[in-house]
């Protein structure tokens, strides 16, 4: 019998979606959708330059739908007419974009939207994990933004499980095949789950990921609210292979926590005791808006079914960084999109999306 949601006990037991057979696909694998919560006049992130990040915004939604669908959480039916409008004339092909009266805080879909666990063998071959999500660590108001993942899971008639804790998208980086990239800097900062230990988390992750290895760097870049996402720093771009954010000036802040990281890189080894390939992108110049240093980073770039959407900075290293990408990911079209504007929210575009994997039922 077909169900729509999960609930949080069978019989005193907990759900766990690696019980049943689910897990985590990498980015890489192939999307049915792109899943956005539209920016609003309420927004935090953008005090007084709001319409600034439109133009781009609106071209980042024209590229992902060149490969698969575009699917809008919207605050209310009034703000609905105008996105429509104003995405038609960004020259977005609508009849692959999906909207939803889903009443937000924010935009950074990565961070409270569904994540999405697959099985193909299982009866609901999709399932949406609901993490808690408190604005990492109480910094902004999110009780809007906490309700989207059931919220999601209802319009689309799938399964979901609450496990209880909190959780962010942008905060663990997966390949698919078993391993999580995560940091120390934000999941074991008191803000989330002070009454945790790193064993009960890692226990949390190997659950309802589905993953088997999880691998720990430390701090996050400067200027990066979140406590130390992975998207800023350190991406999967294959199954045994990393690329990772370094910077050379020595008087930058970043140098120091970055450098850390990448001893910690070269430590690590894959589940077949393999070492991870290693790729170095190259930090932008600081991006500096009315004195405070912005997490501008290439590495929170996004993966669309035919492109590698990235964050640009209007400098030279931004030929650089895509350069480096092209060669990661020779199978798609490298795409920069300018995001100083969009950077003043404190993320960028793999920040702001959340994808939904393509995923057939068997037999």
């Amino acid at each position: 019998m077909k169900f729509k949601f999960m609930p949080q006990k069978n019989k005193g037991k907990q759900i766990l979606p690696k019980e049943l057979g689910y897990r985590f696909p990498a980015e890489w694998e192939p999307h049915r959708a792109t899943w956005l919560s539209y920016p609003h006049a309420d927004s935090y992130s953008w005090p007084g330059t709001l319409p600034s990040i439109f133009p781009h915004y609106h071209q980042f939604i024209q590229e992902i739908t060149k490969g698969e669908r575009v699917c809008i959480n919207i605050r209310d039916s009034e703000l609905l007419e105008m996105v429509r409008t104003e995405i038609e004339k960004a020259q977005v092909d609508l009849s692959k974009v999906d909207f939803f009266i889903h009443p937000t805080n924010d935009a950074w879909c990565r961070d409270h939207g569904p994540v999405f666990v697959v099985n193909p063998d299982a009866t609901s071959p999709l399932m949406v994990v609901g993490w808690k999500y408190n604005a990492w660590g109480d910094k902004y108001p999110h009780d809007l933004d906490e309700q989207i993942p059931g919220l999601v899971a209802k319009c689309l008639d799938i399964p979901v499980v609450y496990p209880g804790i909190v959780m962010e998208g942008g905060s663990v980086e997966i390949n698919g095949k078993g391993t999580l990239l995560t940091t120390t800097s934000c999941l074991l900062n008191k803000n989330r789950n002070p009454q945790m230990t790193q064993d009960q988390i890692e226990d949390y992750l190997r659950n309802y990921y589905g993953v088997e290895l999880i691998l720990w760097l430390g701090l996050g870049i400067d200027g990066d609210d979140t406590n130390g996402h992975i998207d800023d720093m350190t991406r999967f771009f294959k199954e045994d292979g990393v690329v990772t954010v370094v910077e050379h000036d020595k008087t930058d802040p970043n140098h120091k926590p970055l450098k850390d990281n990448m001893k910690l890189l070269k430590t690590m080894r894959e589940q077949n005791g393999k070492q991870l390939d290693i790729a170095e992108l190259p930090m932008p110049p600081p991006v500096v808006f009315e004195g405070q240093r912005l997490p501008a980073s290439y590495a929170n770039f996004y993966l669309t079914n035919h492109s590698v959407i990235v964050p640009s900075y209007r400098c030279k290293e931004d030929d650089k960084a895509m350069s480096i990408l092209e060669q990661c990911f020779p199978d798609r079209q490298v795409v920069g999109i300018d995001s100083i504007e969009i950077i003043w929210g404190l993320g960028s575009f793999h920040c702001l999306s959340q994808q939904e994997p393509e995923v057939r039922k068997r037999g």
